[in-house]
């Protein structure tokens, strides 16, 4: 998911939304985007718009959506050694979480990560 600018051409990265994840909440602390609390604003921003990776507009309600009602039916069946190797461990509604440590600053108070530098 991206955030576009509705004025010019710049565009602010949200985070990643994969299957059976916490969601990826991209944290930049030099624009003052440490947690999902600081986000909300600029989602609601009328000079803005969300857009995902496809070009389609996303509401406020279906970004919150995608960021804290994350669920998988069942458990990631990973051994200890599987969540090891993908930096990961159990989190939240049989989703899979990055652990806190190379890449991901923090876990967020419901199914998200904050997850700061670069996105693939």
């Amino acid at each position: 998911m991206e955030l576009a600018e509705t004025r010019g051409d710049s565009v602010t990265h949200i985070g990643k939304s994969s299957v059976g994840w916490c969601f990826s909440l991209h944290r930049i602390p030099k624009l003052g985007l440490n947690d999902l609390d600081d986000w909300i604003p600029v989602f609601v921003d009328p000079d803005r718009i969300i857009v995902d990776e496809y070009g389609r507009t996303i509401t406020f309600l279906e970004m919150t959506n995608i960021i804290t009602c994350r669920s998988i039916p069942a458990p990631t069946r990973w051994t200890p050694l599987e969540y090891m190797q993908n930096h990961a461990e159990p989190g939240p509604n049989n989703l899979a979480r990055h652990s806190v440590g190379i890449g991901c600053d923090a876990h967020g108070s419901g199914t998200w990560d904050l997850i700061t530098g670069g996105f693939s």
